[in-house]
């Protein structure tokens, strides 16, 4: 029998990295996301959305109280508050809050903005559609299409509402006055979670405010249509966040899973509270004292499932270890990085299922 030449392998897989960048650009062109393959009624999904199993169980047990991440009342006391959050965020990465002061009607009508969105005709939708991250609103389908190993079965949309909220003529007119609503409330939120959090590592309730952790938030409202065949792909990959802090709105549908002691254990929805997570730039400040943990959402039947992700993210200037939080038995694990070339490195990644946090250990 002939054997392959090494010039025939490697003019295969050319042929074959060709093939999946004329697939993406195919895919990209049609400005209609995965919305736009479901709409034309598609059975079978394309092979850039297959994702290779995970190596963790897919069960989960949410009936045991172990495995429940902390649900955070804000009618308790500051103290039992900032202890819960304490805990929370050592333990976990993540923690629900309830009784935020966002009222419901806010929440919901934040969501059906999202599906206001998502859903309007496609040709007015497609005039928005661009990988420009530079413009006020960015609306596409997978922001790593072409790094990624596999595509997630979602579609997204981006705008920055903090420090300065959007002109309302750059958003959409479907959901313009809920995106400036609703961002003004999770803005005020986020002051008082940094505030919760700096007390939580024993500091200055201002400490990670006047280090500008908060200052500058960006939204992304995700939809993930109804799949059909949810176990070949995933809504999003396994990942943690590139920010400093995520505030989360989701809808009833559930599928987010955060990994704790090697298993994927759901975040169930809880009718008016809002998940919260650390991301790795609160890791990379408090030195590991926080975590930040990996997450997914798993793609379904049903959809369509919607969230909102409010990202706080840091100013132009460098970000290390808190000096208070070092001492000799505990020396700075981290180099100091900007945001801006934390955020390069994590989107040149892309989701590709590994931390970005690990480029950034001394």
């Amino acid at each position: 029998m002939g054997s392959i030449t090494t010039d025939e392998t490697e003019s295969k897989l050319k042929s074959n990295s060709d093939n999946r960048m004329d697939e993406l650009k195919a895919f990209d062109e049609t400005k209609a996301g995965v919305k736009g393959l479901v709409d034309e009624g598609v059975v079978q999904i394309p092979t850039l959305f297959h994702h290779p199993p995970d190596k963790f169980s897919y069960s989960t047990n949410s009936t045991n109280t172990e495995h429940i991440i902390p649900v955070i009342d804000f009618k308790n006391t500051r103290q039992h508050i900032i202890s819960s959050i304490k805990e929370a965020s050592e333990t976990w990465g993540f923690f629900q809050v309830v009784n935020h002061d966002i009222p419901l009607n806010v929440l919901e009508d934040m969501k059906d903005g999202v599906v206001r969105f998502f859903e309007q005709d496609t040709e007015v939708k497609k005039e928005m559609y661009t990988r420009d991250w530079t413009r006020p609103f960015v609306y596409n389908s997978n922001f790593d299409l072409y790094s990624s190993p596999a595509h997630n079965w979602r579609d997204s949309f981006k705008c920055n509402i903090a420090p300065n909220a959007p002109n309302p003529e750059d958003l959409p007119v479907v959901c313009r006055d809920i995106v400036l609503e609703y961002g003004a409330h999770v803005e005020k939120l986020g002051m008082t979670l940094f505030e919760l959090l700096s007390e939580a590592l024993g500091l200055n309730p201002n400490h990670l405010k006047d280090m500008d952790c908060s200052k500058r938030v960006m939204l992304l409202g995700h939809y993930y249509p109804a799949c059909p065949q949810p176990e070949l792909t995933m809504g999003s990959t396994k990942h943690s966040d590139g920010s400093f802090l995520t505030v989360l709105l989701q809808d009833h549908i559930g599928g987010l899973q955060i990994l704790h002691q090697d298993k994927w254990i759901d975040v169930s929805p809880i009718p008016e509270a809002l998940v919260v997570n650390i991301g790795d730039l609160l890791q990379l400040v408090t030195n590991d004292r926080f975590k930040s943990v990996e997450h997914r959402v798993m793609a379904n039947s049903i959809g369509p499932r919607v969230s909102v992700a409010c990202f706080f993210r840091g100013q132009e200037k460098l970000y290390g270890p808190i000096k208070e939080l070092l001492s000799k038995d505990n020396p700075s694990k981290y180099r100091e990085t900007t945001f801006t070339n934390y955020v390069a490195y994590y989107v040149a990644k892309g989701l590709d299922g590994s931390s970005a946090l690990q480029h950034f250990k001394i």
